[in-house]
């Protein structure tokens, strides 16, 4: 199965899949509502203010696996991010990230190593994977701020033209 063809539910419990997105660059992002790398929501709504509509999308995914720093319904989740930061990107539903009930988005995103040539389970909340047209994935480690220079770069780099 493509990962275009994973099945996901948005926040409001919608169907969709990544084949909406098939033809631009989508940063995935675990997400999470008490975290200390919270604040990384605002320079995500920056990246999808920037390049929005050059191709790119933010896609959040809220997940309580550590620490259980998003415990928040699908409802509180939206406020939170609505009211406190703002934030303009679509967000699917809670979701896990590893283990036992790993969804098959993550199943397949955590086969692709960080610069350091690591692959499998997400470390923390706000870990980063970077799907360029055509499905090559780069992956960004959690405290890699959503600005940083090699971040930025990547995307530009997978931009449609």
């Amino acid at each position: 199965m493509s990962l275009y063809d994973i099945p996901l539910r948005t926040l409001s419990g919608d169907p969709t899949t990544l084949a909406e997105y098939k033809d631009q660059v989508v940063l995935i992002v675990n997400v999470a509502s008490q975290c200390g790398l919270t604040p990384q929501y605002e320079g995500l709504d920056r990246l999808q203010k920037s390049y929005g509509d050059r191709g790119f999308t933010v896609l959040g995914v809220p997940c309580n696996q550590f620490g259980g720093q998003e415990p928040g319904t699908a409802e509180e989740i939206g406020t939170f991010c609505s009211a406190t930061y703002g934030v303009t990107f679509p967000l699917l539903e809670k979701t896990d990230v590893n283990g036992p009930d790993r969804h098959p988005l993550y199943a397949e995103l955590t086969k692709a190593a960080d610069e350091d040539g690591e692959a499998g389970d997400v470390q923390w909340n706000f870990e980063k994977f970077l799907v360029a047209p055509g499905g090559e994935v780069i992956r960004f480690r959690p405290r890699t701020e959503p600005e940083a220079a090699g971040l930025v770069a990547a995307i530009e780099a997978r931009l449609p033209s």
